[in-house]
């Protein structure tokens, strides 16, 4: 995964970019969305961005091209893809707000509800308005393993469960949606989708669609397209040649942005520790939420080469650390870190917490090189207290 990283974010624009950046290859994004468009063309699913993971607006022509509209998490990203993508968009939340919902349908093709009160209390107005309507469903079966990404949980929050539906009129339901695959292979879904049509198969007859929801890793290495493609089939050719959505954010956008970041200091408290001018609690939330490490070109894990090193953020957190790497020779102040993976779940999430300066964003491809940058200033930051 390093080489391939050098060859898409080569160090003419990693070394030329301001740091902290988080920065942004459309080659990869292209290829990513070639990869998708194939599943599309071979069994005529429907696959959406999710904008939760990743919503950049001066990337959306290029992925227009490949996808058939992104799904939103409530009224902002709703308007975000109706303003910016121009095609569909499909808008989820747990619960939608009275004042906010003539909005939300103005802006989407598709409401998806929650439970049967909202969808009780607003699904007509959404079918009274031409759009579709939609109900999120529990699958009753994961296999996602942290807690906090899990959505079939006990206690879970997400969707209505077969004994819901027991004496309710579906006439105005257009289709179902679940989600349950976080980061996972089609074997899984094959596994989700069979618990899924046990509880709810006698209703698919009468609906025009089914969304298999997010997590679907498509364009990692290791995913399985054939057997994803055999599933979709299989299930269409079942179901009356029904529709069927997928709505994965990270496949958009995998390995396709890296992080750079700067050292500003290297200390020794026990272990050598690298300061650096970003900071994991601020600018990649996901690396202490997930937790997870993320991958730095050059870099091994602990104890792999000589110089071992903890990477430190720049907050006032005491657990404000990207992880724990080695590196072949002693770092140094003014090194530059490349930080793998980071298009996705990163600015999306990041905060001003402690008064940290947001990272630039940049956009490039090999042709035109730097073609887009949003650079944030104190400015942004006092607008959203004063």
């Amino acid at each position: 995964m390093h080489k391939e990283a050098l060859t898409f974010f080569p160090k003419e624009i990693t070394e030329l970019v301001e740091t902290p950046c988080y920065l942004i290859s459309e080659d990869v994004i292209e290829k990513n969305c070639r990869i998708m468009d194939s599943v599309q063309k071979r069994t005529g699913v429907k696959i959406l961005l999710a904008q939760k993971a990743y919503s950049l607006p001066v990337t959306y022509p290029l992925i227009s091209k490949y996808l058939h509209g992104v799904c939103a998490s409530g009224l902002w990203e709703a308007r975000l893809g109706w303003e910016e993508f121009k095609k569909e968009v499909h808008t989820y939340a747990p619960a939608f707000e009275g004042n906010e919902i003539d909005e939300i349908i103005d802006y989407s093709s598709v409401v998806i509800f929650n439970s049967v009160f909202q969808l009780r209390k607003y699904g007509e107005k959404v079918k009274n308005r031409g759009k579709h309507v939609g109900l999120r469903v529990n699958p009753g079966y994961s296999e996602v393993e942290v807690d906090l990404y899990n959505p079939c949980i006990p206690g879970s929050r997400f969707g209505v469960n077969p004994e819901d539906l027991e004496d309710i009129d579906l006439e105005i339901v257009d289709g179902f949606h679940f989600h349950a695959l976080c980061e996972q292979n089609a074997d899984v879904l094959v596994r989700v989708l069979n618990s899924f049509e046990k509880k709810y198969g006698k209703y698919l007859a009468n609906l025009k669609w089914v969304n298999f929801g997010g997590g679907h890793h498509i364009t990692r290495k290791d995913y399985d397209i054939e057997l994803l493609c055999d599933t979709i089939n299989l299930f269409r050719d079942k179901y009356n040649n029904i529709d069927v959505y997928l709505e994965p954010g990270e496949a958009v956008v995998l390995y396709a942005g890296v992080f750079v970041t700067k050292i500003l200091d290297i200390i020794n408290n026990g272990v050598n520790i690298a300061i650096v001018d970003s900071s994991a609690e601020t600018h990649t939330p996901d690396v202490l939420a997930m937790p997870y490490r993320p991958e730095i070109i050059g870099c091994g894990f602990w104890g792999e080469y000589k110089y071992n090193y903890k990477i430190g953020g720049c907050s006032c957190l005491a657990g404000d650390f990207f992880g724990e790497y080695s590196f072949e020779r002693p770092l140094k102040i003014g090194d530059r870190l490349i930080m793998l993976d980071m298009a996705l779940y990163s600015f999306v999430k990041n905060n001003t917490f402690n008064g940290v300066k947001l990272p630039s964003i940049v956009v490039f491809n090999k042709k035109e090189g730097i073609k887009w940058q949003k650079n944030f200033s104190y400015a942004d930051f006092i607008r959203k207290i004063k």
